[in-house]
């Protein structure tokens, strides 16, 4: 029992149903420094601890005791002829070998002795013999299963039989959790093994007649809520979860202040400022009909000033790194309104993987969550941009990395104008973001255009310097970059080519 978390009070309520209790090693040792009668595991076996506690449970006494069956008279037979006595309940909780492998610069030495081998086959016996032992793992449970004791009652054959459901599920994300760690040094190994843990129940799923629930990846340093708090509004919703992931990634890409608005797991709007109030009056301006019922990502403290102006909207999500006093009692006027505090200061999970559902399976990719600078990119054109524009271009690339392909982003002063996102067409997604900037009266002279894939012909771009754009940036790759570079530099604008893309399916 390495959790001895409310063992204090179920173990005295065993004891006081006259409950006899065998506990090995350090568990034998509390119980005894708490007044309740103990017997040691050695006393049962014969044989003390060995290989430096390495081995104490693994002995016929102990799984012999467990794996018995009350029903079958050969069973009771043999443990009578050996001297064994049966147990009835096994409470178990393992090393806590994810918290310790999971650290950083963790040496192989310290993360090996951590991964438990006689708790797996003590909770994994019990549970297989459900029909006679009741197998409990969670510390949680400890109360409720302790009530049905002492009622007199007992627990029932199928309550033991969902608690053998999460003895065998506990055991698996234990082994998957090990694997994983052994698998590291292997991008994609033959069999992939992943434990999630269930965070939340959900309303509904993306509509109401689907059920869903939030799960986190067991063992990872973060994750979507990791040292998020809620401190106001209804429960999250799986939209809200989606667009919230959505919102956070790309506020990752940026250490200015910076405001990202979210609708359909899509960037609206996004803005980088000297200030965060700045910031968000940028990224609402950019399309503030999209933003209406929006997800608000802020990486600044939010203050009154800034919390009268989000009070004006309607926002689905907000979530910031703080709220002073003032600032929270205002938006909380707002009841409907999910205010998320963002304390989470670890960075992303190294290694970290991407999962797609298909039919049967999965697609596994590395995470794009790289984030793209200057170096190794290619100015193809005569004149090089100017360093307020390579600073849009660059402002431009990192938001369009976050746009359903096919992705265009048109931007200046560090403000997107117009997105085009989600279209089987390049030159589509072109006029989308054109006419999203035209709508809301932007004025794209000197503005910037980014593409997440290469522009296979110079119609798109085209359309662009025709609106004023005055330079671009993607990929490259097409047979014809040269002809697109041409016709960008006959403009008399500039194109820098990245290497890398974007898509985002």
């Amino acid at each position: 029992m390495f959790d001895k978390t409310g063992l204090d009070v179920f173990a005295r309520g065993l004891n006081d149903l006259g409950v006899e209790i065998v506990a090995s090693g350090g568990t034998a040792a509390y119980v005894a420094e708490l007044g309740i009668d103990v017997v040691p595991v050695e006393e049962l076996t014969d044989v003390p601890e060995l290989l430096g506690g390495r081995v104490k449970t693994l002995h016929p006494r102990i799984h012999a005791g467990i794996l018995a069956r009350r029903r079958r008279e050969a069973d009771l037979d043999e443990l009578r002829a050996q001297g064994i006595r049966t147990f009835d309940l096994v409470c178990v909780n393992l090393y806590p070998f994810q918290q310790v492998a999971g650290r950083r610069n963790v040496r192989e030495e310290e993360a090996v002795e951590m991964i438990d081998i006689g708790g797996p086959a003590l909770l994994r016996a019990a549970a297989k013999n459900f029909m006679d032992v009741v197998p409990l793992c969670d510390p949680g449970r400890y109360e409720e299963i302790l009530a049905r004791i002492q009622s007199g009652d007992g627990v029932g054959l199928d309550e033991r039989r969902q608690l053998a459901a999460e003895a065998f599920a506990h055991t698996a994300a234990y082994e998957a959790s090990i694997a994983s760690w052994f698998a590291d040094v292997e991008t994609f190994p033959p069999r992939l093994l992943v434990s999630l843990e269930r965070e939340a129940e959900l309303v509904y799923g993306e509509n109401p007649h689907q059920r869903a629930a939030y799960y986190a990846e067991a063992g990872v340093r973060r994750h979507l809520l990791s040292r998020v708090e809620q401190l106001n509004g209804k429960a999250l919703s799986f939209n809200n979860l989606n667009d919230l992931d959505a919102a956070r990634a790309l506020a990752r890409e940026f250490r200015l202040p910076t405001c990202v608005i979210v609708k359909h797991a899509n960037p609206c709007g996004c803005g980088v400022a000297a200030t965060i109030e700045e910031a968000y009056d940028k990224a609402l301006a950019a399309d503030p009909v999209s933003a209406y019922g929006g997800v608000v990502a802020l990486n600044r403290k939010v203050g009154q000033e800034l919390a009268g102006r989000l009070a004006e909207h309607f926002v689905e999500v907000l979530i910031a790194p703080e709220l002073d006093d003032e600032a929270l009692a205002t938006l909380r006027s707002k009841e409907a309104l999910r205010i998320l505090a963002d304390r989470e200061r670890r960075g992303t999970t190294p290694g970290e993987r991407d999962y797609r559902r298909v039919l049967g399976g999965f697609l596994v990719q590395d995470a794009d969550t790289e984030v793209d600078d200057r170096e190794g990119m290619e100015v193809v054109t005569g004149s090089g941009p100017g360093e307020q524009t390579w600073g849009d271009l660059l402002f431009a690339w990192r938001v369009a990395k976050h746009v359903a392909s096919n992705a265009i982003v048109v931007a200046k002063d560090l403000q997107t104008l117009g997105i085009g996102g989600g279209q089987m067409s390049r030159v589509d997604a072109v006029r989308l973001a054109l006419e999203k900037a035209a709508e809301h009266v932007h004025d794209l002279r000197g503005a910037v255009l980014a593409s997440d894939a290469f522009f296979p012909f110079p119609d798109g771009p085209a359309l662009a310097l025709e609106a004023g754009v005055a330079a671009i940036i993607q990929p490259g790759g097409s047979k014809r970059d040269a002809e697109v570079a041409e016709a960008v530099e006959a403009a008399g604008a500039v194109m820098v080519f990245t290497s890398r893309r974007h898509f985002r399916h």
